[in-house]
C-alpha cells in the first residue's frame, strides 16, 4: 500500500510555481530556514561539507539548495512531480547541484540502506498517512552513527489555536488547509516510533513565531512547532 496522500502532494504541486516566492504562501518556509539549517550544521559538527545528505519530502528544494551550498552533496525526494520541476529549474538560477528524485523514501531504503550521512524530514510527517513508516525508512537509509532530523507540529489544543487558526485563518501566513490537526504528532509518539526504527533522540527544540515583530525562534518550548535530532 502507497504511504502517499495524493490530495496533499496535489494541495502542494499546485502552489509549486511560487516556491521560490519569498512573498508567498512559502514565506515561513524561507523564514525558519536559517533557522532549520543551523540547527542540522550544528548537530553535523559545525559543518556539511562532504557530507553525503537525504532531504526526504524536499519540496521546492528550500532546504537542499541551502545544504548545497554549505558544500553538502545532496539528494532530495519528493512525491510532487511539479515541485521537483521546480526545483530544477531553480538550479539553473543558483547554478548549485542537488540530485531531485520523484521516489517514495520506504522505496530508495530497499536500494539505497546505510548509503547516507545525514537524513532530513523536515515538514513533511504531517502530510502522510503513515510517519512511522517514513521514520522507518529515514533510519534504514543513514549510516550507523549519522544524523537524522525530523520537524512537524505537535498535537495539542495550542497547536490547533496556533498552527491552524491562527496561522491559516488570522495572520494568513499559509493557506487554509495546508494542516489537518488529526495529523500532528505528539513528541511522545515520534520518540516511539523512532526508538523503534533504531534511533536515538539526542535534542528535541521548538519553533516559535512572534507575530508581532514576525520573528522565528528556536526555543524550548515544543508546544507547536519542534525539531527533532536523533542518531542512529
Amino acid at each position: 500500500m502507497s504511504n502517499v496522500d495524493f490530495e496533499e502532494v496535489d494541495k502542494f504541486a499546485a502552489l509549486a510555481s511560487r516556491w521560490w516566492d519569498k512573498n508567498s504562501e512559502f514565506k515561513p518556509l524561507h523564514d525558519i530556514n536559517p533557522l532549520r539549517l543551523n540547527y542540522i550544521k550544528e548537530h553535523c559538527g559545525g559543518s556539511l561539507k562532504n557530507k553525503k545528505i537525504l532531504d526526504v519530502g524536499c519540496g521546492g528544494g528550500i532546504l537542499s539548495e541551502s545544504m548545497a551550498l554549505e558544500g553538502a552533496s545532496v539528494t532530495g525526494i519528493d512525491m510532487a512531480e511539479a515541485g521537483l520541476e521546480v526545483a530544477k529549474l531553480h538550479l539553473l538560477e543558483s547554478g548549485l547541484d542537488v540530485d531531485y528524485q520523484k521516489i517514495p523514501v520506504e522505496e530508495l531504503a530497499e536500494k539505497h540502506a546505510g548509503e547516507f550521512d545525514v537524513v532530513t524530514c523536515l515538514e513533511m510527517l504531517e502530510h502522510v498517512p503513515d510517519p512511522s513508516s517514513i521514520i522507518k525508512a529515514c533510519s534504514k537509509l543513514v549510516k550507523s552513527g549519522g544524523q537524522v532530523f525530523f520537524s512537524t507540529i505537535n498535537r495539542n489544543p495550542k497547536s490547533y489555536l496556533f498552527a491552524i487558526i491562527g496561522a491559516e485563518y488570522v495572520l494568513k501566513l499559509l493557506p487554509q488547509g495546508t494542516h489537518d490537526w488529526d495529523k500532528f504528532i505528539q513528541p511522545s509518539e515520534m520518540d516511539e516510533w523512532a526508538r523503534h526504527a533504531g534511533l536515538s533522540l539526542k535534542t528535541m527544540i521548538g519553533m516559535t513565531y512572534n507575530p508581532f515583530t514576525k520573528v522565528y525562534k528556536l526555543e524550548h518550548d515544543v508546544s507547536v512547532n519542534y525539531l527533532c535530532f536523533y542518531v542512529r
